[in-house]
């Protein structure tokens, strides 16, 4: 039976602070466009059939030196791939205010972490909103999820897709395809480097096919010096 891989690329490093105020959508740091071009290097002799990016900022520059070497290859821009989304407010307020309201979310029970931050995209609603995207992609592409969580692919299935997205989209997937419980901490779950690549294959198993994973966060294309979380 054909299988394929899922490619998850996490954004490289993003300057969230820029002369000490909050930035909501970031572009890289020096360091991440570094990254992001160790990554097109790598990734550039792949071969892979679609490149789907997401809509950030962040994602857009770590995917552009990638672009830039694989021309021919479809490399749509997905919006359903776009992080959870912070408070408007937050563009240009002081970085401290920021990092002190995070420390206090982290201190909530569990059934508050599903409401997201103040002003900011709910987990329940972001959750939904990158599975729901997921889901029409891969139906797109002639994949069907039966009643028993396994998949069915179609003849004509890609070998191999990327994506381009960010920590907390990339867990969701990576726990939505694994057939995990979602928790509304699931970037806390899964501790995914900058500019690293998370391979998930489908595995034929009862007459049909799982996703299993095959590696999780690689940075070999990295030297030490430039490994970020």
């Amino acid at each position: 039976m054909r299988g394929m891989e899922l490619l998850l690329l996490r954004h490289a490093q993003p300057e969230w602070s820029r002369g000490r105020e909050a930035q909501v959508d970031p572009g890289l740091t020096t360091l991440g466009h570094r990254q992001a071009e160790l990554a097109a290097d790598r990734l550039a002799g792949t071969h892979l059939d679609e490149v789907l990016v997401s809509t950030a900022t962040r994602a857009q520059q770590t995917a552009a030196p990638l672009r830039q070497r694989l021309r021919d290859i479809p490399s749509p821009d997905r919006a359903w791939l776009h992080e959870i989304k912070a408070p408007d407010t937050w563009q240009g307020i002081p970085s401290e205010e920021v990092d002190r309201v995070f420390q206090e979310q982290r201190e909530r029970p569990r059934d508050a972490w599903w409401d997201g931050i103040e002003g900011g995209e709910s987990f329940r609603d972001f959750h939904a909103r990158v599975t729901d995207g997921l889901t029409l992609e891969l139906n797109e592409r002639g994949f069907r999820r039966d009643d028993d969580g396994l998949w069915h692919l179609p003849d004509d299935a890609p070998d191999r897709l990327l994506m381009v997205a960010h920590a907390g989209t990339n867990s969701v997937v990576l726990g939505h395809l694994l057939g995990l419980e979602p928790e509304p901490w699931e970037w806390e779950r899964f501790a995914l480097d900058h500019a690293s690549i998370t391979v998930l294959r489908t595995t034929p198993i009862a007459g049909a096919h799982i996703f299993s994973l095959s590696s999780f966060s690689d940075v070999a294309h990295l030297p030490s010096d430039l490994v970020t979380a």
